[in-house]
């Protein structure tokens, strides 16, 4: 019988502290997808700085070196300059990259630093119990805002992907989510192009994922996912909000 499914190699036959529901074992799976096609785990680096990802070196079979809170891309930046060579990758959730990891971040992407950033966006800090972080949504009840996200106090969510849209060192920027087969295979085409930019020398390339929490929105697995459909997706919209390779297409 033949095989025509099974676990990447580059993601590592383990069990993972994820709890029931978490989308971080399938981005971790179309992240091992993307390195086992293009043929590179032995030449690949992923930073896993602190948040629920923080033990992603357990799980992915490429080297990774662990970063300070927030500074994934800084670190990144460290290694690809020292061997540009490498394949670097971030992995970050929105607690670690859109709050005390937002100048790394956005002055990586003024610099065009060669890497890839995967920013996972659950809408809260998972690992510390799920207060509210710079993308709640508005309204929004965390550990923090039992009577939900108060813009006018707490101030409006941060939208990454538009917001790195506008640096010129950045080749591609795009949201996509994890809510449906649909949504997932979208999001496997993103991370490859982000890649695929990375090996061409491109450019920084950030691929925002939207996904879920239910232990900290105390919700169910099922009710986690319906929630991105209906509150997530309409206030972070998908889609690539920059993409150089598409005015290259044209140019041609």
């Amino acid at each position: 019988m033949s095989v025509i499914f099974k676990r990447p190699h580059a993601l590592l036959d383990v069990p993972t502290h994820y709890c029931p529901g978490c989308g971080h074992g399938i981005i971790h799976r179309l992240v091992a997808e993307v390195i086992d096609e293009m043929g590179i785990e032995g030449e690949t680096v992923g930073i896993c700085p602190v948040g629920c990802a923080v033990m992603a070196y357990d799980y992915f079979g490429c080297d990774m070196v662990e970063a300070p809170h927030g500074r994934a891309p800084a670190v990144a930046t460290g290694v690809k300059r020292s061997n540009p060579n490498l394949h670097v990758f971030t992995y970050q959730g929105d607690g670690d990259l859109a709050a005390i990891g937002t100048a790394e971040t956005v002055h990586s992407g003024t610099r065009g630093e060669n890497i890839v950033i995967i920013f996972v966006n659950n809408t809260t800090y998972g690992m510390t119990g799920g207060q509210m972080a710079p993308t709640t949504l508005p309204g929004q009840v965390t550990q923090t805002t039992p009577y939900g996200r108060d813009v006018h106090t707490a101030g409006h969510p941060v939208k990454i992907c538009e917001l790195m849209s506008t640096l010129d060192g950045v080749a591609l920027a795009q949201r996509v989510a994890i809510d449906s087969p649909a949504h997932i295979r979208e999001a496997k085409n993103a991370i490859r192009k982000a890649f695929d930019n990375e090996a061409n020398g491109r450019g920084l390339s950030i691929v925002e994922v939207l996904s879920t929490c239910p232990t900290n929105w105390g919700v169910t697995p099922a009710e986690a996912m319906e929630f991105v459909r209906s509150d997530m997706i309409p206030y972070y919209p998908l889609g690539v909000y920059k993409d150089v390779t598409a005015g290259e297409k044209e140019a041609r």
